[in-house]
Parts: C-alpha cells; sequence; structure tokens
C-alpha cells in the first residue's frame, strides 16, 4: 500500500493570488496550492528517510489547478508517494475543497545530505 499524508490549510489574504501576485483575484493562489501540496510531500518524504542527517528537496513539480477557493475555505491536500527509486521519490498530489478537487498533479523529490547541500548553496557566489 502507498504511504500518503495529508496537510490542511484555512485560505487567508496572504494565500490569495491578488496577495501573493499571480493574479488579480480573491481566490487561493495556485503557487500557495502548490506550496500546500509540495510541503505534503515533503514531510512525507521525510518520515521515510533512513537517517536524520537526509532531507529531500524539490526537482519537479506539475500541477493542474481547476477550481478557484475562496478566502476563508478550508483546503486539504494529500500527497501519495508513488515510487522510489535510489535517491528519488515520486509522489502524486490532490488538493480538495469541501466542494471537491482543485488541484492535482505529480512531484519529484531527491535525498541529499542537509549540512552538505547548505553549505554548498551558502557558497554559491563565493570568491575561490
Amino acid at each position: 500500500m502507498a504511504k500518503k499524508l495529508t496537510k490542511k490549510l484555512t485560505v487567508k489574504k496572504e494565500n490569495l493570488a491578488s496577495h501573493v501576485g499571480s493574479g488579480s483575484l480573491d481566490v487561493l493562489a495556485t503557487p500557495a496550492v502548490a506550496a500546500l501540496m509540495e510541503g505534503a510531500a515533503a514531510q512525507l518524504a521525510q518520515s521515510v528517510l533512513e537517517n536524520d542527517e537526509l532531507t529531500t528537496v524539490g526537482t519537479a513539480i506539475n500541477i493542474e489547478h481547476i477550481s478557484p477557493t475562496p478566502e476563508g475555505a478550508e483546503v486539504e491536500a494529500e500527497a501519495v508517494l508513488v515510487k522510489t527509486e535510489g535517491r528519488m521519490y515520486c509522489f502524486e498530489l490532490t488538493a480538495r475543497d469541501s466542494a471537491g478537487e482543485i488541484a492535482r498533479g505529480t512531484h519529484t523529490r531527491v535525498s541529499v545530505n542537509a549540512e552538505k547541500f547548505q553549505k554548498k548553496a551558502d557558497s554559491k557566489f563565493d570568491e575561490v
């Protein structure tokens, strides 16, 4: 059986397209629903990693945002781990509000050593 994890969000002003700059309407922004879905996948991936030195980073996300959700509504995102291949974790994502499905997609994460990855990022623009 596939592992899955659900995260919930109450849509607030800071989650609206008009607030984040991804549109002009007062509806749940696509970047906000993507972040909620990716957050569920990241949390699920972390729960299956072999040791505390590892974490995962997102490498690809593909979502279809199919229905608007207004401020104040509850949204639930579900990530299902459908495949692992070496360091790669593949997820199917869905998001729903009380009226039904609002978004769906896929997401890929890769496990990395957290400390080494952070050091690499922090030194990216250091002069040699």
